[in-house]
């Protein structure tokens, strides 16, 4: 079969025939070994690989990756190494940062050469260092005095300059590799800059300016993962000149570039929105009410494509195995043709059985990971775990089952149950370090509260695997309208814990009536019906009906949500 241009991938069912139709079709973005798609990222959360990220866009990128690996389709991540990472340190009641230098020779990354890049009249050099797997690659930049993911003000110079880095070194990176890109995905306005390089070569290799423009337009696909454009950092014509000018050749691309400041400022997005044609937000919800509008004023529109995540990784491999076995999920992790009818046989004992595994990895973890106390924390299976994991930023609200610590403590008491709260604050927030020094001291006062409710500090992948497959609720409470997607809950959900949530970000995907939903016509309303929602998922953990009537609906609702194999699908399907 040939693919025509004008044929929906979406209609071919059979994952290893929709990759072959792909690398068949004859468009000029065509994928290949030598033409992957390139998926530009300022941050990649990938521990196994030496690269800490900040939250859910460096995780996403490290799914986006596994997944393409999993389906053998050529994907080159480009993304900076940072040699220096921020840890989270716990003493005396109060929680602080810590600097650590990290090598990226620890983690099997080879160096390939050095580019250069020109900053403050200076020349930079950045080493290029790549590790492969299968179909895809890391490729990444890095140098001793990058810093730290986020270190600085974000619209300051070294931020600035972490972001020209990455684009123009990328890059360069890109052609030492012998890649060129079928397709660049920039994910977020920081990797605006391996755009403009590509336009900025087009142009000073003799193409017209216009046609040089066109072309970067139809192969460049900018995803946005935040709501508010008014949010995005700004920069000065000043350090334009003296971080991004100062590496362009074309003097078109110049005029290009300077004729989009206004009052001698550049918004990010609002250049990234012009040289990206394709425009995606990461759920429904995010994809309607994204308030982002271009040069003219006129409202950016955005294609769908919520965020998935890489079942396999993610997920503990007994439930995974029971998924596949039992007709939920394909070889793909993708939900059968007929997965709902599946789902409507899993019953209470396998649900506890599977939990029960989790329970006990949740433990192995807990037990290098003591709590606010110094303690060393192990629950048995009949304990029932809420638990919150998620940054600690003020939309997300972590303090919200705080409110009223009587009620709180009451549901605990009643049902056998602990919290397990972690998050770690942005670093110079100071805000929201005091918001949690307050929770903090509100359980430290609490001679219940202190055994029952338990902070672990430095949240970061292990931690977030582990109380997915063992704890038995997680909470996620955003402020309705300001979540972009959030992936903790699709984890949670894939291995069967009950979610309470309100219905945003990528929640709102699927029918409120899906899960524990928490709504109201003000905070003390939706601190009301959090309440009655720990209640109700307790009593489901003591009640098999219970119990099974929720996970189904759950289970029926959103495994194709959650699915990363649908996500780039999905994504594939709307770049060709």
């Amino acid at each position: 079969m040939i693919l025509k241009t004008r044929h929906r991938l979406e209609t071919i069912e059979d994952v290893e025939e929709f990759y072959a139709a792909i690398q068949r079709e004859h468009l000029t973005k065509a994928l290949s070994e030598d033409r992957p798609y390139t998926y530009w990222t300022i941050e990649l959360y990938d521990q196994a690989n030496g690269i800490r990220g900040g939250g859910g866009l460096g995780i996403l990128a490290a799914d986006t990756r596994r997944v393409a690996e999993q389906m053998n389709a050529p994907l080159t991540l480009i993304t900076p190494f940072y040699p220096s990472e921020l840890h989270q340190k716990f003493e005396n009641g109060r929680s602080f940062d810590v600097s650590r230098r990290v090598d990226y020779h620890d983690f099997g990354f080879e160096l390939l050469d050095t580019v250069n890049i020109r900053c403050n009249k200076d020349l930079v050099k950045l080493e290029v260092i790549e590790k492969e797997f299968g179909s895809t690659r890391i490729l990444a930049i890095t140098e001793p005095n990058f810093g730290e993911l986020y270190s600085g003000d974000s619209c300051g110079d070294h931020r600035l300059y972490q972001e020209v880095a990455l684009g123009f070194g990328g890059y360069q990176a890109l052609k030492l590799a012998g890649l060129k890109p079928a397709i660049m995905q920039l994910n977020e306005v920081a990797t605006f800059f391996a755009a403009l390089a590509r336009l900025d070569e087009l142009a000073s290799n003799g193409m017209d300016f216009y046609e040089a423009v066109v072309y970067t337009r139809k192969h460049t696909l900018y995803t946005n993962h935040t709501l508010v454009q008014a949010a995005e950092a700004s920069f000065s014509y000043d350090q334009f000149e003296r971080y991004v000018f100062t590496n362009l050749k074309s003097k078109a691309v110049k005029k290009w570039l300077s004729d989009k400041f206004e009052n001698g400022r550049i918004r990010l997005s609002s250049v990234t929105i012009e040289i990206a044609e394709l425009k995606s937000g990461v759920s429904k919800l995010h994809a309607r009410v994204a308030n982002y509008h271009d040069l003219s004023g006129e409202k950016v529109k955005f294609k769908a494509v919520t965020n998935g995540i890489d079942i396999p990784y993610w997920v503990l491999p007994a439930t995974v195995k029971y998924y596949k076995e039992n007709g939920i999920l394909d070889k793909f992790t993708l939900p059968t043709a007929d997965f709902e009818t599946a789902v409507d046989k899993v019953d209470a004992t396998q649900i506890r059985a599977l939990k029960s595994q989790g329970r006990a990895f949740m433990n192995r973890v807990l037990a290098r990971r003591p709590d606010q106390n110094g303690t060393v924390l192990k629950f048995n299976d009949d304990e029932i775990v809420f638990d919150f994991k998620r940054r600690f930023v003020d939309y997300k609200r972590p303090w919200l089952p705080f409110t009223d610590t009587v009620k709180l403590k009451r549901i605990l008491e009643n049902h056998k149950a602990h919290y397990i709260l972690t998050g770690r604050v942005h670093q110079g927030d100071d805000r929201m370090m005091a918001r949690l020094n307050e929770v903090l001291d509100k359980i430290k006062s609490d001679e219940f509260l202190r055994t029952h409710v338990h902070y672990i500090a430095d949240y970061d992948e292990e931690l977030a695997r582990a109380l997915s497959v063992g704890s038995n609720v997680s909470i996620n409470v955003p402020i309705v309208g300001l979540e972009a997607c959030g992936t903790s809950w699709e984890k949670d959900i894939a291995n069967l814990c009950l979610l309470i949530s309100t219905h945003d970000g990528g929640v709102a995907d699927g029918p409120s009536d899906a899960y524990l939903n928490v709504s109201g016509a003000s905070e003390d309303e939706e601190v009301a019906r959090l309440y009655e929602r720990m209640e109700e998922a307790a009593a489901a953990w003591e009640n098999d009906f219970d119990l099974e009537f929720w996970q189904k609906k759950q289970l029926a609702a959103f495994l194709p949500v959650v699915s990363g194999a649908r996500m780039l699908r999905d994504y594939l399907n709307y770049l060709f």
